[in-house]
C-alpha cells in the first residue's frame, strides 16, 4: 500500500480529534492497564493494514487521551497547537529532514535562521545572539546554562569541555526560592549539583528580591551563576529582572541566565513589555514555543547573548562531519533532531507581530476573568496578583484535592493542584489559542459546582 490511503485516513482520524476537542470532555481519570489491554499488548508475528493499524490505534487510545489542545485545559501552562502550526508539523514528519547539519537539510537550515531573528526581534533580546531549537524548556535550560558553564569556567583558566568539573573552579550559583524544577534539573544535570545552588528569598508573589541577591553575593568569591525568572509557575510573576541585572553587572566574572518558558512571550505584547524590562540585559534565555506561542510539542529556544560560548558548550564533532557556527547542530546538545523550526516559522507567519501580542493579551484577559469570577464564590481565595496567565487559588472550608479530583472527573475542565506557602492551592493557567470568554464562565461554575458537592459531602 502506498502512503496516500493511510496518509488520507490519517487525516480524517485527526479531523475528527480536533472537531471534537470544543466539546468532549478534558480528561477523565482512566486505568492503566484497561488501556494497556486495549492495545493488545502481545508482539503479533504478522504484519497488518496500516489503516486498520491507526483505526485500531486510535480506537483504543480514545478513552485515555486528554484534550490538552482543547479550550479548556488549564494545566501546567500549556498551550493549545494554531492550526498553521499543526499543519505544519504534519509537513515536518513527511518531509523527514535532519537539520542537525546544514548540508543535511539546507532548507531547514534557512528556516532555523529566520525564525530565530523573528523570535529575537518580537522577544526583544539582542540581534546577534544565538538561538538554539531544543526539545523544550528543560533542553532549552540546559543548553544556556551549558553555555553558561563553559564562559564561567573558561574566564577561570579552565576548559571544562576537555577536562570536566574535577578540580574545577566551580562557580557558585544562586537561584530564587521560586526557581522552577526544570532549571534546577539542568544544574543537576550539568554538574553543578541542585542542593549546591543558593536558594535567594523572594516576596510574597515568588518574585526574587534583589536586595538579598545583593546580600548573597557579598558573601560569594569567584564566578557566580544568577538564575533569574520570567513567569513564575503559580503567580505568573516576573523578576524584578532590570534591579536583578544592576546587581550582577557590578560583579566580574558573573553570568545571569533567565528561564522565560512561557513568560518571557509576554514581551511580544507592548501592553505587558514593561514587566520584563530590563530582560535584554541577561545572558542567556530559555522560552518553550509549545507555550504561549502555541506550536506542537518538542520545541524549546535556547538563546545565549554570546554564540561562542554556546557553541563551544554544544558543538559536537566527528571525522565525517564538517560542523561550522551556523550549524543548528552548534546550538544544541542533539545531532538527531525534527526540523522544529518549521511550526515556529508558521506559526509566527500565520500572527504576526500583532497576532502574538493580541494572543498573550486574550489569554491575559481571559486569565482576569476567571480570577474576578471565581472570587465571587465565598469560599475560593485568590492567592496572585493576575499580572499574566496565571491565576492561583484555594479553597476554604472544604478538601482542596478532592474540589481538583471532582473537577477532573466531571471532564468539563482541567485545573491541577499545587502547593502555595506550604499549603494546598489550585492553579489555573491560560494558555490556549482557542479558548473563549464562554469557556471561562462554563469552567469556573464547573469548579464552584465542585466545591459545593465536595463541601456537601462533609
Amino acid at each position: 500500500m502506498g502512503h496516500d490511503d493511510v496518509l488520507h485516513r490519517a487525516a480524517e482520524l485527526a479531523g475528527s480529534w480536533l472537531r471534537s476537542l470544543p466539546e468532549r470532555p478534558v480528561g477523565v481519570p482512566v486505568e492503566p492497564q484497561a488501556l494497556r489491554d486495549r492495545l493488545d499488548p502481545t508482539l503479533p508475528d504478522d504484519g497488518a493494514d496500516p489503516v486498520a493499524v491507526l483505526d485500531r490505534l486510535v480506537a483504543a487510545l480514545e478513552p485515555g487521551l486528554v484534550a490538552t489542545s482543547g479550550p479548556r485545559y488549564f494545566g501546567f501552562v500549556t498551550g493549545g497547537t494554531l492550526p498553521a502550526a499543526l499543519a505544519t508539523d504534519w509537513l515536518v514528519s513527511a518531509f523527514d529532514q535532519n537539520p542537525a547539519v546544514a548540508v543535511l537539510s539546507p532548507a531547514v537550515a534557512a528556516v532555523e535562521q529566520v525564525a530565530a531573528a523573528w523570535v529575537l526581534e518580537l522577544l526583544g533580546l539582542p540581534a546577534g545572539a544565538s538561538v538554539g531549537f531544543v526539545t523544550g524548556g528543560q533542553m532549552a535550560n540546559f543548553s544556556c546554562l551549558a553555555a553558561a558553564r563553559h564562559a564561567l569556567l573558561a574566564g577561570e583558566g579552565w576548559d571544562v569541555e576537555a577536562d570536566g568539573l574535577a578540580g574545577a573552579p566551580v562557580p557558585t550559583v544562586l537561584v530564587g526560592d521560586h526557581v522552577h524544577a526544570t532549571a534546577v534539573q539542568a544544574l543537576r544535570l550539568l554538574g553543578f549539583g541542585a542542593r549546591r545552588a543558593r536558594r535567594v528569598p523572594a516576596d510574597d508573589q515568588g518574585r526574587m528580591r534583589p536586595d538579598a541577591l545583593a546580600a548573597a553575593l557579598v558573601e560569594v568569591e569567584g564566578p557566580v551563576l544568577v538564575c533569574a525568572q520570567a513567569g513564575e509557575v503559580n503567580t505568573g510573576a516576573v523578576d524584578p529582572l532590570d534591579a536583578i541585572a544592576d546587581v550582577v553587572s557590578a560583579r566580574e566574572r558573573a553570568w545571569l541566565h533567565v528561564d522565560g518558558a512561557f513568560g518571557l512571550w509576554a514581551a511580544a505584547s507592548p501592553g505587558r513589555r514593561p514587566l520584563l524590562a530590563g530582560v535584554e540585559r541577561a545572558d542567556s534565555w530559555a522560552v518553550d514555543a509549545h507555550k504561549w506561542l502555541n506550536v506542537p510539542y518538542d520545541c524549546g529556544l535556547a538563546i545565549v547573548r554570546d554564540p561562542a560560548a554556546a557553541v563551544a558548550a554544544l558543538s559536537v564533532t566527528a571525522s565525517y562531519l564538517a560542523v561550522g557556527g551556523r550549524d543548528p547542530s552548534a546550538l544544541t546538545p542533539e545531532s538527531s533532531r525534527r526540523a522544529r523550526a518549521l511550526p515556529v516559522y508558521a506559526a509566527l507567519r500565520a500572527l504576526g507581530r500583532h497576532g502574538v501580542a493580541e494572543l498573550v493579551d486574550r489569554c491575559c484577559a481571559l486569565a482576569r476573568q476567571a480570577a474576578d469570577e471565581l472570587a465571587r464564590c465565598p469560599q475560593v481565595r485568590v492567592l496572585n496578583d493576575v499580572v499574566l496567565n496565571q491565576v492561583l487559588f484555594r479553597v476554604e472550608d472544604a478538601d482542596t484535592a478532592a474540589v481538583v479530583d471532582h473537577v477532573q472527573r466531571d471532564g468539563t475542565c482541567w485545573v491541577g493542584g499545587t502547593t502555595w506557602h506550604g499549603r494546598p492551592a489550585v492553579r489555573l493557567s491560560v494558555s490556549n489559542w482557542s479558548t473563549t470568554p464562554g469557556d471561562i464562565s462554563r469552567s469556573v461554575a464547573a469548579v464552584t459546582d465542585a466545591i459545593a458537592a465536595v463541601s456537601r459531602a462533609g
